[in-house]
Parts: structure tokens; sequence; C-alpha cells
């Protein structure tokens, strides 16, 4: 019997896989909140790249001071809030140039990782305290290149049980480098994983970086429409492409994963609207859909970054609209 229930939910997930209806049809049992954080003093909102809750119960925001680009402005690119909305703390002005990258380590330090260079900085990542203190700095400031001294467009960051440090890279596919670089917890290199390709294991434009219960690593491979699972020697352990095409990832205590896809329904996934898809990391089936509210537009649209705080509360970091989407589990 156990047999023939483990090739049915094969069946069945292969079925979720391969059709977009069925992934584009799922419950959302969420309501979406707007508008519902403040903002600091003569500050409009900008692109939104982060939002994680901190050991301290905050919320933390990761944004791109205006429009879509911190370089040359003064405004904070880290916001802090409390869970209901009120701004209790703000830094990072005039630290970066196209702030991308946002994760917590085990310490509860923030990790950010800074996508593109100029005026002698960016193609970084730092590592700081929750109130902004430099702790360490991984990169050539405004480095570039297909060598190992330096960074070319890192997207995520994700930090191991262990401290290793994994820092995924191209943001453009089309050019450059697409691959994951990892690094002890001092900052010594220890392997390059992957390249540029279609295969397991290669990549077109890894997106976003997550770990789960099990230490194995989540990669949103975006240009590539899948999540690739990873051991930690960068191993191929699997793919699914069922959760749309992912450019972020997050991954509870209880394994249930959240995939942010904000570039789908175009020519490059056609038929998949564009929202959060929520399922489990163990088995890989897709349960709920928080559709975006622009989900069959061909424009870039909806969340890139998803974050869930303790009470579930779910966060959507908007790029193109700039916003701050909270989904609050509906009654």
């Amino acid at each position: 019997m156990r047999s023939i229930l483990s090739v049915v939910f094969v069946g069945m997930l292969f079925a979720q896989v391969n059709d977009p209806y069925l992934n584009n049809n799922l419950p959302n049992p969420y309501r979406t909140v707007r508008d519902w954080a403040e903002l600091p003093k003569g500050m409009t909102w900008p692109a939104i790249t982060g939002a994680l809750e901190g050991p301290d119960g905050n919320v933390y925001v990761l944004g791109r001071c205006n429009e879509n680009s911190c370089a040359g402005r003064k405004e904070p690119a880290v916001m802090v809030y409390s869970s209901a909305g009120k701004l209790v703390n703000s830094w990072g002005s005039g630290l970066f140039n196209f702030p991308h990258g946002f994760a917590f380590d085990r310490e509860g330090n923030l990790w950010i990782s800074d996508g593109q260079a100029g005026e002698g900085k960016g193609n970084q990542v730092f590592k700081f305290t929750r109130d902004g203190k430099l702790l360490m700095t991984l990169g050539k400031a405004g480095g570039a290149g297909a060598g190992t001294d330096g960074f070319d467009q890192p997207t995520s960051i994700a930090i191991a049980a262990n401290g290793d440090i994994f820092v995924s890279e191209g943001h453009a596919p089309s050019y450059g480098n697409s691959r994951i670089m990892k690094f002890s917890k001092d900052g010594k290199l220890l392997k390059v994983i992957g390249k540029k390709g279609r295969n397991p294991g290669e990549f077109m434009g890894p997106h976003g970086l997550f770990f789960d219960s099990r230490g194995r690593l989540f990669v949103a491979d975006r240009g590539n429409n899948r999540i690739q699972i990873l051991d930690q020697e960068g191993r191929f352990l699997d793919e699914w492409r069922q959760f749309g095409r992912p450019s972020g990832l997050f991954i509870t205590k209880d394994d249930t994963l959240y995939v942010a896809d904000s570039e789908s329904w175009g020519p490059d996934e056609p038929g998949w609207k564009k929202g959060i898809r929520i399922g489990s990391a163990k088995s890989g089936k897709v349960t709920a859909f928080i559709e975006d509210m622009e989900s069959t537009t061909e424009d870039h649209s909806g969340a890139e970054a998803v974050g869930v705080d303790s009470q579930g509360n779910v966060y959507g970091g908007v790029v193109r609209r700039k916003m701050l989407e909270k989904h609050v589990r509906a009654k």
C-alpha cells in the first residue's frame, strides 16, 4: 500500500510541476496590507529588496534609498520597524550602490550584498550588527571579474549552521558570473560552486539562497525557472519547477517554503502567474498562492524578496512598484 501511495504522490507532484493552472489556482489564506509602515521623514518608498524579522522581534527592511538605487543618495538603506509598523531605527546611508542580498546569521548579525559597482564601492558583501556597526567585508570595492578575488553582482547570502558563508553571483545572467562562492566564517574562500549553464548544478543568475532544517542549500535559479537543491559541498541533489520562476526564498523552522515569483507570465515562463507560492521544503508540494495584484502583466512585478515573522505574517519586498507588502493570515 505504501508503494502505491508513493507512486500516486509522485504522479501528483509531477502534474503540479508541469501544469501552471494547478499552481495558479491554489488557496490564498492571507489578506494583504499595504502602507502599513511609516518612513523616515522626507523619504518616499524605494524598491524594497529584503524584509526579515530579527531576534528582537522587529522587522528589518532593506531598500534602495530612492527609486531603485542608492548611488549618490543619502537616504538610509536599512529601516527597522516594530510589528505594528512604527519606525524604530534606520541606518546605512551612503554605504551602498545597489543593496540586494539580505540575511541574518545565527548570532543575529545582518549580511547585505551590494550588487553594482560605482563611485569606488559596490560588488561587496558586508556583515553588520543589527544597529549598523560594520564587522566584516568580503570582496574588493568595485571589483568584478571571473576570478576568485572579487564579486561580480553578488545577489544573495546564506549562512550555514557552522558559520560558512555562501554568496551567489550573477544578477544579469547574459553576461558575467553565475555561480556560488563558499567562504569560511572568517572570510577565507573555500570553493567556487557551479558555473553558467542549464544543466544540474549550473546556474543562470542565481538570485536567492536559503538553508532548510537539514542544511540543504536551496537556490533560486531564476534564469533557469527552477529551484536547485544542493548539499554544502555544492553537489546537486534535486531541482523543482513547481514554484514558478523564483526570485526570493524563505524557509521556516518547520520547513515551510515561501517562494517569491516576480517574473512569470512573460515569455520566459508563460502561463504562470506572479506571486508568492507556499509549500513544503521536504516534499516539494505547493499548497498555497498569494497572487500578486499584477499577476498577469509581462512587466516585472510583485515581490522579489520574501520573509516570514514569528506570527506567520508574510512580507513581500516589491521592486518595480516600490512597496513593502504585509500578508496577514485571514481569520
